[in-house]
């Protein structure tokens, strides 16, 4: 029963191969992928995904420099879109903030903001990116009253990420905590009724030596990291996060 709750299989790299990189997820045991779409045509592909395949669920966002790249109405406009599609929609995602690329951080804020109350009408958790802007994440999403959170690949310092357990959000870990120190002390902060898994794919492989190109599937590695941090026996932790994403999703 595994999740993965962070995925890009809307990407060009997987349009060679898709429907075998489905069939060894569904092998391997997993049973829902949240592919996070990041603006209206990726957004468009993810339902597309979502309809074709029963193992992928539709997050639909706007990543954040995308935001300052469409302006104001473009979002509205796809604001009204996600609303039109609300039934198909399990999430908001891929949205936030990040000062890596940026032009206009105040444009990125106001995007952030109307996705957030986005989620809270649709009553659907929000998947939120804060590359270098963590701490302004974390007020907005405390500003606009959000309790349906997910921390996407979550780098703020300890304060932070005890905000974020405080909160009472979610904190999802990607497939490199298994040679990332970082992840792997988030792990250990993270109480496990907060603890989701993701993969980010195509991006962040567990073994970049051996792997180019993530696949949900490799949560099966990042399973055995976590369980060790842990203490558990991977079974009882897939059953964990199962449970976690249940509660959270459906």
């Amino acid at each position: 029963m595994i999740v993965d709750v962070h995925a890009h299989l809307d990407f060009e790299d997987y349009d060679n191969d898709r429907d075998e990189v489905i069939k060894r997820c569904e092998e391997a045991g997993v049973v829902a992928i949240v592919c996070n779409g990041t603006g209206p045509q990726k957004n468009r592909k993810v339902l597309e995904l979502a309809e074709k395949y029963n193992i992928i669920k539709a997050a639909l966002g706007f990543y954040p420099n995308e935001c300052e790249k469409a302006g104001e109405v473009a979002v509205q406009d796809e604001i009204d879109f996600i609303k039109d599609n609300k039934s198909k929609v399990i999430a908001i995602g891929e949205v936030g903030l990040d000062k890596k690329h940026v032009a206009n951080f105040e444009l990125q804020k106001d995007c952030f903001i109307k996705l957030i109350r986005l989620s809270k009408e649709l009553d659907i958790p929000i998947i939120v990116h804060s590359r270098m802007a963590e701490i302004e994440a974390i007020e907005i999403l405390e500003q606009e009253k959000a309790t349906k959170v997910v921390m996407h690949c979550f780098s703020g310092r300890k304060t932070l990420i005890s905000q974020v357990i405080k909160n009472g959000w979610y904190l999802s870990i990607p497939t490199n905590v298994v040679r990332n120190e970082q992840f792997q002390g988030l792990v250990d902060l993270c109480p496990l009724k907060q603890l989701l898994t993701e993969t980010d794919s195509p991006y962040l492989v567990h073994d970049s030596a051996v792997v180019n190109r993530n696949e949900p599937h490799y949560i099966s590695e990042s399973l055995k990291t976590i369980a060790e941090i842990k203490g558990l026996d991977v079974e009882e932790l897939t059953k964990i996060i199962y449970s976690n994403y249940q509660r959270l999703f459906l």
